[in-house]
C-alpha cells in the first residue's frame, strides 16, 4: 500500500503544481494597469487611466501618441479580437482553425480584400498616415515588449500572434463594409429564383419596398434562359458560392439613431441616440475609450484594429450611424473564351484575366493552391466555387466566371481620412462636410452639436448606372455589354441630408431616407420601415424629451410588424390537444414581444411554420432552407396573406388546393407540435426568453461544446427583428446547437448623448471591455446590456494608473 500512498501523494503534488500553474497563468495573461512602462515609438509620456468598467481615458501630450496609446490598449485587452479580424480580411483562418476555413479564405482570396487593402495603404497621407502608423506601434509596443503571456486562444489553438501592419486596418474597414452590404447576394439569389419561378412571382417573393412598384426591368429571367446560363451554371454551384462567403447583410441587420433638437428637450439643447445593430460577438465589436491630447477630445466606441473613435461625442459635437443599404455592389457574368479559358469576353473583344497565385496554409493539413482573377469590373469571386473551376460548364471548359464590381475595393483610402476629422469636428456643419469625403460603407449620419442644430447626411460613394441599363444591379449583368458598366460616381454633395427640420427630431432606422422623387438611385432594397414607424411615433408621444425617454425608447420592444399578422393568428383554428392554452396566452397580446411571455414564443413559431409551408413548395427544399437562414420572407408573406393569393398558399406537394386560411391553421398545429416537443406540454410555462437567447459568438470556441460554456456568452431577451430594441430572430436551427429563434444579431452598443451636459451622456456594449476569459471585464456588461443600462461616457474616476514613457 505504500506505493499507493505515495502515488496519491504524487496525484496530489501534481494538482497542486498544476493548480498553482494555472493561476500563475491566469495572473500573467492579464494586462498591467498599474505602474509605468517604457516602450519604444512614444514621443512624449502618456497616461492611461482606467475606471471600474475597465474604459481607459487615454491622455497624451499629441494625437499621434494618443493612437499609440489606443493601439496598445487594444493589444492588452483585445489581442485575440485584433488576431481574428486579420486573419478574416486576409483569408488566413485555416492557418489557426484547419481544414474547416478553407472555403472561407478561398472567398476572401478570390475576393481580394487584403489585396485591395495594400493598395489604399499606399495612398494614405498626412495625418492619417501619421495616426495608423502611430496606433499600429502601439500594438506592435505591447507584442514585443509587455506581453507577458499569450491570451488562452492562441494557447489552445498554437498561435502564435504576428505583429500589425497598417494594411491589416485598411482591410478591416474592407470588412466591415463588406458585413454591411448584401446587394452581391441578393443578385445570386433572384439568378436562383430565376431558374425556378417568373419574373412577377420574384418580385412578390422579394418585393419593394411599401407603397412603391417594382423596378422596372428586363424581365431577366429569359434572358437568363437566351444566355444559357441555368444549363450551365447548376444550382449546386450557385448554392455552393452562397454558402462558402461569410454572412452579409443579413436582413435584419440594422440600426436606429435619432436626434432631437434643443426646441423639443428638457435641457434646451439636443439629444441623441444611436445603437447600431450588428452581430454579437465575444467580445464585443467595440471597445469604449477616452482619448485626450490638446485640441483633441473625443469618448465613445472604437474597433479594435482601426485608429480614432468610429461612434462618439467630442467637445461640440455628437453622432451616430446606421447603415444606408446601397446598392454598391454589382456582380457580372463574364463569357469566357470557348478555345481559350485564359480569356474573357469585353465589349472591344476578347482580353486576357489578370490572374495571380494565393497559397492557402491550413493546419493539420496541406497548403492549398489557387489562382484567383480578375477582369476589368473586378475580383472573380467564382473563382471561390468549391465544386470547380470557375462557375459554370464542365470544370475542363467552363463557360462562365462571375466578377464583382465593389467600392470598397476601390484604391481610396478616403474612409479613414474623413473618419478622423469627424473625431474633432466642431458643428453640424463642418461634421457634414467633412462627410464629402468617406467612401465606404454608406452610412446614415446623424450629428448634433452644442450651438443646438442636429443634422442629417447620407455619406458615401454611390455608383451611378446609366440610363438604358435595364436590370438596376439587381441581377448579374453580362460582363461583355457596355451599357451595363458604371457610369462614375454620385457627386457627394447630392446624397440625401437634412438640417434643423421644423418637426425638431431626425431619425434614421434603414427605412428609405429620400422622397420618391428623389432622382437619383441608392438602392431599391431598403429594410421594412416597422423600426422607423415605431420611433416616429414614441417621437411624436412627448412634447419634449429627455435622457429617460430616450432610454425608454431604445427599451421599447412593441412589435407592429407582429401586429400586421396577428389578425391571422387570431382566426387560426387547430384541433391540437394544447390550442386552447395556447389561444389563452395570446388573449390580450398586442405585439409587445416580452422575454417572459408566452405570446412572442407562440407566434414566431406559427409564422416560421407558416412561411415555410407558403413558400418552399414553389422555391424548393433546399434553396428554401438555405435562403431562410438569411431572409424572413416577411414582407413576401404580409402581401401574400393580404391578398389571398392562392398560387402561393397552394401546396403544390400536395393533391389537395389550399388556401391561406388553411395554411394558416397547419401552421399553428405545426408550431404546437415543435414548441411541446422543445418546451413540454404547460403551455403557461413557456417564455420567449428562453428559445429567444442572445448568444455572443466566440470564434472559434462556440463551435467547441466543452469551451463554448466559457467563452461565449448568452442572455435571454425579448423582443424581435422589427423592433426599436431589435433582437434578430433566428428561423434557421444553429449548426452547432441545432437550436431555433437564437438571437445573434442586435444592439451591439447603445449609446445617449446629452449636448447641454455631456457627462450626463452614457453607453452600454453587448459584453464587457477585456477579451481575456479570465478577466472581470470579459462579462460584466452582458446582464446590463440586457436590461438597457448604460455606463458614462464621460464621467468615471481612474482606479488603475498606466504610464508610459518613451524609451530614450
Amino acid at each position: 500500500m505504500v506505493w499507493l500512498r505515495r502515488s496519491l501523494v504524487l496525484l496530489l503534488l501534481l494538482a497542486v503544481a498544476g493548480g498553482i500553474a494555472l493561476w500563475r497563468y491566469t495572473q500573467l495573461v492579464l494586462p498591467r494597469t498599474d505602474g509605468t512602462l517604457t516602450l519604444p515609438g512614444l514621443r512624449a509620456e502618456l497616461r492611461i487611466e482606467r475606471d471600474a468598467n475597465g474604459i481607459p481615458t487615454i491622455r497624451a501630450g499629441g494625437v499621434e501618441d494618443a493612437m499609440f496609446g489606443l493601439g496598445f490598449v487594444h493589444a492588452q485587452d483585445r489581442l485575440w479580437q485584433l488576431e481574428t479580424h486579420r486573419r478574416i480580411a486576409s483569408g488566413r483562418l485555416a492557418e489557426a482553425f484547419g481544414s474547416a476555413a478553407v472555403s472561407s479564405d478561398k472567398f476572401l482570396r478570390a475576393l481580394g480584400v487584403r489585396r485591395a487593402a495594400d493598395a489604399q495603404w499606399g495612398q494614405v497621407k498626412g495625418e492619417s498616415r501619421a495616426a495608423l502608423v502611430a496606433y499600429t506601434a502601439g500594438i506592435n509596443a505591447y507584442l514585443a515588449k509587455e506581453m507577458r503571456a499569450r491570451p488562452p486562444e492562441f494557447m489552445l489553438l498554437g498561435v502564435t500572434p504576428e505583429e500589425w501592419d497598417p494594411a491589416d486596418s485598411m482591410a478591416w474597414i474592407i470588412m466591415m463594409a463588406y458585413d454591411l452590404g448584401a446587394n452581391w447576394a441578393n443578385e445570386l439569389l433572384r439568378m436562383r429564383l430565376a431558374m425556378k419561378l417568373p419574373l412577377a412571382r420574384i418580385n412578390e417573393l422579394m418585393p419593394p419596398y411599401p407603397g412603391d412598384a417594382p423596378p422596372e426591368t428586363a424581365d431577366y429571367t429569359n434572358l437568363l434562359r437566351d444566355w444559357k446560363v441555368a444549363e450551365g451554371i447548376g444550382e449546386e454551384r450557385l448554392a455552393a458560392l452562397q454558402e462558402i462567403a461569410p454572412r452579409s447583410g443579413i436582413e435584419g441587420i440594422g440600426s436606429n439613431n435619432w436626434a432631437v433638437h434643443g426646441s423639443r428637450t428638457d435641457s434646451g439643447l439636443p439629444l441623441l441616440a444611436n445603437d447600431p445593430h450588428l452581430k454579437l460577438t465575444s467580445p464585443a465589436l467595440w471597445y469604449f475609450a477616452r482619448i485626450e491630447a490638446p485640441g483633441f477630445k473625443v469618448a465613445g466606441a472604437t474597433m479594435p484594429g482601426l485608429p480614432g473613435v468610429v461612434l462618439g461625442q467630442n467637445e461640440r459635437v455628437a453622432w451616430g450611424f446606421t447603415n444606408t443599404s446601397p446598392d454598391v455592389q454589382d456582380l457580372y457574368l463574364e463569357r469566357i473564351k470557348p478555345d481559350d479559358p485564359t480569356q474573357y469576353q469585353t465589349p472591344e473583344g476578347w482580353a486576357p484575366f489578370e490572374t495571380a497565385s494565393e497559397v492557402i496554409k491550413v493546419r493539420g493539413a496541406d497548403d492549398v493552391t489557387m489562382t484567383v482573377r480578375r477582369t476589368r469590373h473586378g475580383p472573380v469571386i467564382s473563382d471561390a466555387d468549391r465544386v470547380g473551376d470557375g462557375l459554370t460548364g464542365p470544370p475542363a471548359q467552363p463557360a462562365y466566371a462571375i466578377a464583382m464590381r465593389w467600392t470598397a475595393l476601390d484604391p481610396d483610402p478616403s474612409t479613414l481620412d474623413a473618419s478622423l476629422v469627424f473625431n474633432r469636428a466642431k458643428s453640424v456643419g463642418e461634421f457634414i462636410r467633412a462627410s464629402s469625403d468617406y467612401a465606404t460603407p454608406m452610412q446614415n449620419m446623424v450629428i448634433a452639436d452644442r450651438d443646438g442644430r442636429i443634422g442629417f447626411v447620407a455619406a458615401g460613394r454611390v455608383p451611378l448606372r446609366k440610363p438604358d441599363h435595364d436590370l438596376r444591379g439587381l441581377v448579374p449583368a453580362p460582363g461583355w455589354d457596355v451599357r451595363y458598366d458604371w457610369a462614375g460616381f454620385l457627386d457627394p454633395r447630392q446624397t440625401p441630408r437634412e438640417i434643423d427640420p421644423k418637426r425638431g427630431w431626425i431619425a434614421t432606422a434603414n427605412q428609405r431616407i429620400h422622397p420618391r422623387d428623389y432622382p437619383h438611385y441608392l438602392t431599391s432594397e431598403w429594410a421594412p420601415p416597422y423600426r422607423q414607424q415605431r420611433i416616429e411615433q414614441l417621437l411624436e408621444a412627448r412634447p419634449r424629451h429627455s435622457i429617460a425617454s430616450m432610454e425608454a425608447m431604445q427599451a421599447d420592444v412593441q412589435s407592429l410588424a407582429t401586429r400586421r399578422l396577428l389578425p391571422f393568428l387570431d382566426r387560426a383554428t387547430s384541433d391540437h390537444t394544447l390550442a386552447a392554452a395556447a389561444r389563452a396566452q395570446l388573449t390580450g397580446f398586442d405585439g409587445t414581444m416580452a422575454a417572459d411571455k408566452a405570446a412572442p414564443l407562440i407566434f414566431w413559431a406559427w409564422v416560421r411554420q407558416l412561411t415555410r409551408g407558403v413558400f418552399a413548395d414553389e422555391i424548393g427544399a433546399e434553396l428554401f432552407e438555405r435562403t431562410f437562414g438569411g431572409r424572413t420572407f416577411r414582407d413576401a408573406l404580409e402581401n401574400t396573406l393580404e391578398q389571398g393569393d392562392g398560387w402561393w398558399c397552394d401546396d403544390k406537394t400536395t393533391a389537395q388546393i389550399e388556401t391561406c386560411a388553411q395554411q394558416c391553421d397547419i401552421a399553428l398545429t405545426r408550431a404546437l407540435d415543435e414548441l411541446a416537443a422543445r418546451f413540454g406540454n404547460d403551455v403557461s410555462k413557456w417564455r420567449w426568453g428562453d428559445a429567444h437567447v442572445a448568444r455572443s459568438e466566440h470564434r472559434p470556441f462556440s463551435k467547441v461544446k466543452p469551451l463554448a460554456r466559457w467563452f461565449e456568452l448568452r442572455a435571454p431577451v425579448g423582443g424581435d427583428t422589427y423592433t426599436v430594441n431589435v433582437s434578430r430572430v433566428a428561423l434557421r436551427p444553429d449548426s452547432t446547437t441545432g437550436e431555433l429563434y437564437l438571437d445573434e444579431h442586435g444592439p451591439s452598443f447603445r449609446a445617449i448623448y446629452d449636448l447641454a451636459d455631456p457627462s450626463k451622456s452614457r453607453f452600454m456594449h453587448s459584453s464587457g471591455q477585456s477579451g481575456i476569459v479570465f478577466s472581470p471585464h470579459y462579462r460584466n456588461f452582458v446582464d446590463r446590456w440586457r436590461d438597457v443600462q448604460y455606463v458614462p461616457v464621460w464621467a468615471g474616476a481612474a482606479m488603475q494608473i498606466l504610464v508610459l514613457q518613451p524609451a530614450k
